[in-house]
């Protein structure tokens, strides 16, 4: 296999013992055995847990689910079969049936699964996809989200096209603010809507006909009479796009009645158990490039509200009821870790679980899901260094692991070990936290090449959790150091705040100082420094190859290189230009210059390959091209890879993640200095 090929050079030159041979060691092609659990939902009684069980399909390259269940005692049970997508499992409030999307029947439907028979049918017919199903309180209806055509007549069209004439396709007109999506492509005219589906099947009632999209939670009231969801309703080229409000919605007539009015995003709604009380999550915005989200606790009607975790120096990402509508149950990244915690109404937090984690299988980034049953038992995706999400469960303060979906493929596979470390940067003494993933075989005593890889975001964060990519460069004989570098979040609002207006700046020294951090533990080959990262850190990636030679070789990944064109080319430009810079790129281009990689393309003297999805539409390729074409000129031994159909994420069929990963490693193996076989 290319692999194999690839790293035996790397994999000899560090010595590896015989226990990590080539053979027990994780290879690219393993990512098509690896599996994960997601769209969480538990039984009222705590007994049961209901999850998607992602796995990779090899003949069709795309990552494919079904539902399963699994109990207290571990046992595992498929409800579904078969090669497809589904997602968006919600349990009646009876638990006796399971609503679920899936695109068994060749587009995404809504399907039911009676939990007592077993019995399954196709609930829909929808012309696109939904999404966020919604069970109302008796169990009687469920509501969704789904998008809605409202096609726009072009302003021109060409006369005298004979009948039969084979013409080429009509021009595209275009006028919106937001025009393209990454991962979506250009925009069809029409807005997310709000319906409503008879439980027993029927058709859907479309309950909202607005120029706006609704997305994103929806809560029922106790009633059954209104729903509350959040939207951002100004028109459709309006360049507020963080300006969301709650809003409560008539069932019957349609009529929405705006809760919030502040500047900022509020969304999120959660009506209480007992009906009377409204929690939503939000912030005042200020313009910064961070703010904590916040949850506010309000009646029916939006009055009185006050903030429920105003002492709290964290990002709130979802808050639940519990069953007795005396506290919610809380949701956040510290430090690297996403945790749980309760919170009641009056009175302290309490700490639940810190092991949250998994989803992010590519990158160790944090993604995570919980759900709650009535007698408190929670339920949770399971983060382990070593492994994709599991099932797990915390009841009466004891964890418990429910799967272990990976142990077949990675059981008898040596990986890496992933040690935290904390660190000062040499910018301001400032303390910095990162983790080093070891080899498998790792001898402290021998010498290593190191590896700096990047997260994006900027504001964003890795942790100690699951990461293919970094588990295969550990593989082929690095040891890989990822660090949070100021302006990551999970480390409170001054940390993130500190690259506003500013970024690249003294981030680069907290790189710098934790790959120093790591020679100056001893097994570091210093000649051997290679370093990578994508977007976020495919920018800071290219602002250290401008600002440093000691790395033998770079690969930058999905970059921003010019920062006046990438506002005016990527496709959320309202708001990278709002909040990432104080003025508009032509009011002032010096800034915008001075923080962007290509002013520094003379200094680079690095063997640096560029790697962008073709059709990436967050960090068009044009960024990417833009250095390339700038490094060919200065004379720098330079590469472009380009993923074809790949948008922002670069790997959403597997085998694109094989290809990242072994360019990169083909890259390095090419710039090492050594004899090549």
């Amino acid at each position: 296999m290319f692999r194999k090929t690839l790293s035996a050079a790397v994999l000899l030159s560090v010595g590896l013992s015989a226990q990590a041979s080539e053979e027990s060691v994780l290879e690219s092609e393993d990512v098509f055995e690896l599996e994960y659990a997601s769209d969480l939902t538990i039984a009222d009684n705590g007994d049961t847990v209901y999850f998607v069980r992602h796995f990779m399909d090899i003949q069709s390259d795309r990552k494919l689910g079904n539902v399963w269940q699994v109990g207290n005692n571990g046992q595992l049970l498929p409800l579904t079969d078969g090669y497809h997508n589904v997602y968006g499992l919600s349990l009646s409030p009876d638990n006796n049936r399971l609503a679920y999307v899936s695109t068994e029947s060749g587009k995404p439907q809504i399907h039911m699964l009676w939990l007592d028979s077993g019995k399954q049918a196709r609930m829909t017919n929808l012309s696109s996809a939904p999404s966020n199903l919604t069970w109302s309180p008796d169990g009687n209806q469920l509501a969704f989200q789904m998008f809605v055509k409202q096609p726009e007549p072009a302003p021109v069209s060409l006369p005298g096209k004979p009948e039969g004439a084979d013409w080429a396709e009509p021009a595209q007109f275009i006028d919106k603010v937001y025009y393209r999506f990454d991962g979506g492509g250009y925009t069809k005219d029409g807005f997310r809507q709000i319906f409503v589906l008879d439980a027993d099947g029927g058709t859907p009632r479309q309950i909202t006909d607005t120029d706006y999209d609704h997305q994103g939670v929806m809560s029922w009231g106790a009633d059954g009479k209104a729903l509350y969801f959040s939207a951002n309703e100004q028109p459709a080229d309006a360049m507020d796009p963080l300006d969301s409000e709650v809003f409560r919605l008539n069932v019957t007539s349609g009529e929405a009645t705006m809760l919030t009015d502040r500047k900022g995003p509020d969304g999120s709604p959660r009506v209480s158990p007992d009906g009377e009380k409204l929690a939503y999550i939000g912030y005042d915005d200020k313009g910064t490039n961070y703010e904590n989200a916040r949850v506010y606790i309000s009646d029916l009607n939006g009055d009185n509200r006050r903030v429920l975790t105003g002492d709290l120096d964290r990002s709130i990402e979802q808050a639940v009821w519990d069953s007795t509508g005396e506290g919610l149950y809380l949701k956040y990244d510290d430090q690297g870790k996403t945790k749980v915690v309760y919170q009641p109404l009056e009175g302290e937090r309490k700490l639940i679980t810190d092991k949250l984690g998994g989803q992010s299988y590519g990158r160790p980034y944090t993604g995570a899901e919980f759900a709650v049953a009535d007698d408190g038992t929670l339920a949770f995706t399971y983060s382990n260094p070593q492994r994709p999400a599991d099932v797990a469960v915390v009841e009466q303060g004891e964890t418990r692991v429910l799967t272990s979906l990976n142990d077949d493929a990675l059981g008898h596979k040596s990986l890496a070990k992933i040690e935290e470390i904390w660190f000062k940067s040499s910018a301001d003494g400032r303390d910095i936290q990162g983790w080093i993933a070891y080899p498998p075989g790792f001898d402290k005593d021998k010498n290593y090449p190191l590896l700096l890889e990047i997260h994006g975001g900027p504001v964003a964060n890795y942790g100690p959790h699951f990461s293919s990519e970094v588990q295969l460069f550990a593989a082929a004989g690095y040891v890989v150091l990822y660090v949070n570098p100021r302006g990551s979040d999970s480390y409170g609002k001054e940390f993130a705040q500190t690259i506003h207006h500013n970024y690249p700046s003294a981030d680069y020294d907290d790189l710098m100082s934790g790959v120093d951090a790591v020679i100056d533990k001893g097994f570091i080959d210093k000649d051997q420094l290679y370093v990578t990262g994508g977007s976020g850190g495919g920018v800071l990636t290219a602002w250290i190859v401008g600002h440093t030679d000691r790395f033998r070789a770079a690969v930058v990944a999905k970059p921003v290189i010019n920062w006046y064109s990438f506002v005016l080319t990527a496709d959320f430009y309202p708001f990278f230009y709002k909040y990432w810079f104080a003025d508009k790129p032509w009011e002032n281009p010096e800034h915008y210059m001075k923080r962007s990689p290509i002013s520094y393309v003379g200094n680079v003297t690095t063997p640096t390959m560029l790697l962008t999805g073709d059709a990436d539409y967050r960090t068009p390729i044009s960024e990417t091209e833009q250095y390339y074409q700038a490094l060919k000129l200065e004379g720098v031994d330079t590469a472009m890879v380009r993923i074809p159909g790949a948008s922002h994420g670069i790997y959403q069929r597997p085998s694109q993640l094989m290809a990242k990963v072994e360019y990169i490693l083909w890259w390095f193996d090419k710039h090492n200095g050594k004899e090549q076989d």
